[in-house]
């Protein structure tokens, strides 16, 4: 029998996919197109969510992906890898997106805390994985990158509210020299 040789490649991950404790999307990306559609994403996420949420486990085969994933309160956060890859570089993903979320949500990890910053969580995976390739696994590294990147928000890109703070934040160190 020939063994199967595969090309090593940088693009470990297919997805990642954050869902509530009722299976229901809060985040998904997508790296590649073996889901094109919205329609089969949901399915196959329907399916990781059925396979996974009663169980303790951390790494499951599923539709010929690997499946990794973790539990918080009412979130399940799961990165998928292709079948031949490495589970630890998957799991190591899986564990700096939740510690940089953990850290940023002030180890309040549940559901209405990252709705309330969902520009965080977006930053966050842009910082971990770009199309499919491990960019960064340190989620202290994560985390700095996230503030340094909230920080620097052109002022025609800032909301009202922050301008607002903004503001009060430079007359009160005006005032206070």
């Amino acid at each position: 029998m020939e063994a199967l040789i595969l090309e090593p490649s940088l693009y470990t991950v297919k997805a990642v996919i954050i869902l509530d404790n009722d299976g229901d999307r809060l985040f998904a990306k997508y790296y590649d197109d073996t889901y094109p559609s919205v329609k089969e994403q949901k399915a196959f996420e329907k399916n990781i969510f059925n396979k996974t949420h009663r169980t303790d486990s951390e790494i499951a085969l599923l539709e010929g992906l690997t499946v990794v994933y973790k539990s918080s309160i009412d979130l399940y956060f799961y990165v998928i890898g292709s079948s031949h890859e490495n589970e630890l570089m998957l799991t190591a993903v899986l564990n700096c997106l939740f510690d940089s979320l953990s850290q940023m949500l002030r180890k309040n990890v549940e559901k209405r805390a990252l709705l309330e910053n969902m520009e965080g969580l977006f930053l966050a995976v842009d910082e971990i994985v770009d199309g499919g390739v491990v960019l960064e696994s340190d989620p202290q590294q994560v985390v700095h990158r996230v503030a340094v990147r909230g920080e620097d928000v052109p002022l025609t890109e800032q909301t009202v509210s922050q301008v607002l703070q903004s503001a009060k934040e430079q007359i009160k160190w005006s005032l206070l020299r």
